[in-house]
């Protein structure tokens, strides 16, 4: 790789003079010498051998290959800082990376809620964010993930509760079932497709909830539930805070079960390590549960059976 003949501080003091209106006002504000600044530029536009600045009047502006370089230059000057102010989180303990996994029941848009408000607070951290189903958040606690929201505890964690997710069963309002024209019972929806979400964890998969359907379609993620029972294929139990918009929009319904059934599970909040826990990991767990409170509800903080909309294939 080519060593570059141009330091990070002659582009400095070029930005300086352009943003300070000249040679003397960069001066002061780099508590340098104006003799000293313009020997830094006139170094630099002979090392390049492309003038950068000219005189006018009594000011020095860019020439147009001037804009052109001060422009990347600035860009190089700004990832610079970012790198010395990563080193300082660093030195201080920010992790430079946090593995978050998180159930697909969890309501995205507070989801990303948090991932925008942790952005400009993470220091440079960067997050791999996962989704999984049922027991795969067990199974991203056992394999190191840093911070886990889902269904389960395993043995040997602790997990705070921090959201309830209500399942409703649905379906499309054409769908068999509500022409019928009365309340449901198991044996009618038996006769019905049911689609389910296939548990993406390995180790412990579950078989939850009401399977009861002689019929099932197992697919692989949430929406995809969502895009099937919206589209007249089969019904499901589905997270009403996913389906909000839908149901008022008309283009799913409730299926009006004997009893009015419908399930609830907590969602927790679990470190993948009780000791050690870095900064950067606690300010995420922070915002879950800020951007959660206004949601939560009390619930046990145990291990918890998983909604009734999945199951292991």
């Amino acid at each position: 790789m080519k060593t570059p003949r141009v330091s990070l501080e002659q582009w400095r003091a070029l930005q300086a003079v352009v943003d300070h209106g000249g040679y003397a006002h960069a001066a002061r504000a780099l508590h340098r010498s104006q003799s000293s600044v313009s020997y830094t530029i006139a170094r630099l536009q002979e090392q390049l051998g492309v003038p950068m600045l000219e005189i006018r009047g009594r000011k020095a502006e860019l020439t147009d290959a001037g804009r052109v370089l001060l422009h990347r230059a600035r860009q190089l000057l700004a990832d610079a800082a970012e790198i010395e102010e990563l080193a300082a989180s660093l030195e201080q303990g920010w992790e430079p990376e946090i593995r978050l996994v998180v159930d697909e029941a969890f309501p995205k848009a507070t989801l990303m809620t948090v991932l925008k408000r942790f952005a400009p607070e993470g220091r440079g951290t960067r997050v791999q964010l996962r989704e999984v189903v049922l027991s795969g958040a067990s199974d991203a606690l056992l394999g190191g993930a840093d911070l886990v929201v889902g269904y389960q505890v395993p043995e040997g964690f602790v997990g705070e509760p921090l959201v309830e997710v209500e399942f409703v069963p649905v379906a499309h309002p054409e769908h068999a079932l509500h022409r019928l024209g009365n309340e449901l019972t198991v044996n009618d929806l038996s006769r019905e497709m049911q689609v389910v979400v296939r548990d993406s964890g390995v180790r412990q998969q579950k078989d939850v909830g009401w399977l009861g359907a002689g019929y099932r379609w197992t697919v692989s993620s949430l929406d995809t539930a969502i895009t099937a029972v919206s589209s007249g294929l089969g019904f499901a139990w589905l997270p009403r805070h996913e389906i909000a918009a839908a149901l008022e929009e008309g283009r799913l319904r409730p299926l009006p079960l004997r009893g009015g059934q419908c399930f609830r599970g907590h969602l927790y909040l679990v470190f993948g390590r009780q000791d050690g826990i870095g900064p950067a990991t606690r300010r995420l767990a922070e915002l879950f549960r800020e951007e959660t409170r206004p949601l939560q509800e009390p619930a046990p903080a145990r291990n918890h059976a998983a909604p009734e909309t999945r199951e292991k294939t």
